[in-house]
């Protein structure tokens, strides 16, 4: 029988790589990706087609995008009803940053609202004490929406608050991604949750017979915490202690936004989205979104990106900031495998004259995607780009500014990933004064960041490169 199967095998490769041709030329995938697919599968056709089968296909079913495209249009009526002032829905802003506004307007589409403040949490111990504090005085509604939490020194802190605010009578809900927090429903504490009459859902299963997209990989990557429709939290903190039970990286730099104004108004948005998406069920009350009145005098909107939508993409946020900048842009991202149409604009920008700065960590904690990005270092540096090491772990935070007044904050990461599979957040901010203080959030990455040269890199070994140029052939598929 093996003799037979073995004189069958070329026959059903062959069968394979003819097939899938026709079916990754039908998908009309962007030509870089078609052919990375394509040489899997003419390389290797009896892995590459179960992988794709998991991984490659329709990012979601026809009938959950009209699902979601539903919720989404009741939820921002619902986010624009609590934002219908004049001094909230039309802020003043410099001249010079109108191209970006309608550009991010027609990305997210949500309005830029004014009266709102920020204040940016950087250390795991201090976001975790402020959320709880807003838990622990919570008096309607508490919504929590992450990819990481688990039952550990800080998870249980939020646990435990949830459970105190439950007990006081509040309607507390919770979304968790099932992949990132699969250490959480392996604990006893869905149980004690449950029992407490906290509603608590996993996003996106893995399990083929419960899940409701087609590919198995994307996963709901936002960090949402929104409390009495008032107080919003977002950024880069997942509820998990600062190491993230990763060895060898060293603490995570991580670093948040606590918001109240309208702007809480859009994040609560976006967890009714989610929540609707995951269990069916609307929610539609008015203590979720009341009138706000204005907090602070800055001007934002969110920008919720994900495969539902793929015109509301991140990268088309980063390329229009990229484009639009004259002095100076300043990012931090803990992966930077970046596509051709954001090295252009890398490239673009610096023709300009653009100081580009990019901060990443030294040693990150996936080895496929940092070998990728080692590939673009190179690459990126040639173009004239700065790219610095940040030396004291890994730096986590997802910031960019450019010149002097716009900043961007979430939870998307500088990688293809981000770009068109995660479900990402992310929180535009005008201003001179809120993107000062962004930028002295990541003045402090900086400073703890040694400046990486072209010929320091090109001295690493030969095997290294070779290492690298072929997880790079793999990027558009990560």
């Amino acid at each position: 029988m093996i003799s037979h199967f073995l004189v069958i095998l070329p026959f059903l490769e062959w069968a394979v790589r003819i097939l899938m041709v026709f079916v990754i030329l039908r998908r009309r995938f962007l030509p870089v990706t078609a052919l990375a697919w394509l040489a899997l599968i003419f390389f290797q056709p009896l892995i590459g087609l179960p992988v794709y089968w998991l991984v490659g296909r329709d990012t979601l079913f026809r009938e959950r995008v009209q699902t979601h495209k539903r919720v989404t249009d009741r939820a921002r009526s619902r986010a624009r009803a609590a934002a219908v002032r004049d001094h909230a829905l039309r802020p003043t802003l410099d001249e010079e940053q109108q191209t970006m506004l309608t550009q991010a307007r027609r990305i997210s589409g949500n309005p830029i609202v004014g009266g709102n403040t920020f204040e940016p949490i950087a250390g795991t111990g201090d976001f975790i004490a402020r959320l709880v504090a807003d838990l622990d005085a919570a008096e309607h509604d508490a919504h929590l929406l992450y990819y990481i939490w688990r039952p550990d020194e800080q998870g249980q802190q939020v646990i435990e608050a949830v459970l105190r605010a439950a007990a006081r009578g509040v309607n507390c809900r919770l979304l968790v991604d099932a992949v990132g927090s699969k250490a959480l429903f392996k604990s006893h504490e869905p149980r004690r949750l449950h029992e407490a009459g906290v509603e608590l859902h996993a996003m996106l299963p893995v399990a083929p017979w419960r899940r409701k997209l087609a590919r198995m990989d994307l996963r709901n990557h936002r960090k949402i915490a929104v409390i009495d429709g008032r107080i919003a939290y977002t950024g880069s903190h997942n509820l998990v202690v600062d190491t993230y039970g990763v060895k060898g990286v060293g603490p995570w730099f991580d670093l948040s936004g606590r918001y109240t104004g309208p702007i809480a108004a859009q994040l609560q948005m976006v967890f009714c989205e989610d929540w609707e998406f995951t269990t069916d069920q609307p929610l539609d009350s008015d203590s979720m979104f009341p009138d706000i009145e204005p907090a602070g005098e800055v001007a934002a909107q969110v920008a919720p990106s994900g495969p539902n939508h793929p015109s509301e993409s991140f990268q088309r946020v980063l390329l229009a900031a990229i484009n639009s900048s004259q002095r100076k842009v300043l990012m931090t991202t803990p992966y930077l495998v970046p596509d051709e149409p954001t090295m252009l604009a890398f490239a673009m920008a610096v023709d300009r004259g653009v100081d580009v700065t990019i901060v990443v960590p030294r040693q990150a904690d996936k080895p496929l995607i940092n070998a990728a990005a080692h590939f673009y270092y190179d690459k990126l540096m040639d173009l004239g780009v700065n790219l610095y090491l940040f030396e004291k772990g890994l730096i986590h935070a997802k910031t960019m500014t450019v010149d002097d007044d716009f900043g961007v904050l979430g939870s998307a990461n500088l990688d293809i990933r981000s770009f068109y599979l995660n479900f990402e957040i992310n929180v535009l901010m005008y201003g001179e004064e809120v993107t000062r203080r962004l930028r002295f959030a990541q003045q402090h990455y900086l400073n703890e960041a040694e400046l990486l040269t072209l010929e320091e890199w090109r001295r690493r070994p030969v095997l290294r490169q070779y290492l690298e140029s072929a997880a790079a052939l793999v990027s558009p598929l990560l």
